[in-house]
């Protein structure tokens, strides 16, 4: 993209404003700030915002309201940021719409790393990829083949399925819930034991250590993401 992504930060704390103004326009950012819930979803119907950064805990409306008014006719990414922290919250977010959450206080570099992979992977763009190719992992989606360093890997319906879902959201959190919704069905969202058995066996056979992850990186608590060729924070094994 040739202009500077334009990021709509929506907290009702100038200091978070402030903060993030600065950093923002320091990576190369176009910033638009907004101290309420109203002036925020004004800015995000007229000036088009590549992403946004939510606030959970606004003045005028909780940050779930404007959620979900937003999705009503955007599908910008957002990311939530709250000083709530329980999985629950984390979870209720990720379900109703948004495409990450990060609690205070943050680190700017993970911010950072985190808007880059949403801005990788906006609406239309991942979902329209054919294929993935990092040059040592490959996934034909169409062909529903998978390949590691050339060779064909091996994979159950289950875990093509799961790394494919990942895949089609890449950068961004996917739901244990939403990933046993899709997968194993309605009646088993809480059979959360079924999915770690079958990403353990995926990352057995991509050599995925979970600890310095360079495809699949676990949320605790509330699902996981794929995160692309370079893996998080740029490290790469080889």
């Amino acid at each position: 993209m040739n202009a500077a992504p334009r990021v709509l930060v929506i907290d009702d704390e100038a200091q978070i404003r402030k903060f993030l103004d600065i950093g923002l326009r320091a990576e190369g950012y176009e910033v638009l700030l907004a101290a309420q819930a109203a002036e925020g979803l004004a800015l995000a119907a007229t000036r088009s915002p590549d992403v946004v950064i939510l606030d959970l805990g606004l003045p005028d409306r909780d940050g779930h309201e404007v959620l979900a008014e937003l999705r009503q006719w955007s599908q910008v990414p957002v990311l939530m940021l709250s000083v709530r922290d329980s999985e629950q919250e984390k979870v209720r977010a990720l379900d109703a719409g948004a495409n990450d959450y990060v609690t205070k206080p943050f680190g700017i570099q993970e911010l950072m790393a985190r808007l880059r992979a949403l801005l990788r992977s906006r609406p239309g763009e991942v979902e329209a990829a054919q294929a993935y190719d990092d040059g040592r992992l490959r996934i034909d989606v169409v062909r529903r083949e998978v390949s590691l360093d050339g060779q064909a890997l091996s994979l159950t319906r289950k875990e093509y399925g799961v790394l494919a879902t990942l895949l089609r959201h890449a950068g961004r959190v996917v739901t244990q819930q939403q990933l046993l919704r899709d997968l194993w069905g309605a009646t088993h969202v809480q059979d959360t034991h079924y999915l770690r058995i079958v990403i353990g066996k995926l990352r057995q056979k991509l050599g995925d250590d979970p600890t310095t992850p360079r495809w699949l990186k676990t949320e605790p608590g509330v699902g996981y993401r794929f995160l692309g060729g370079d893996g998080e924070g740029g490290h790469s094994r080889a």
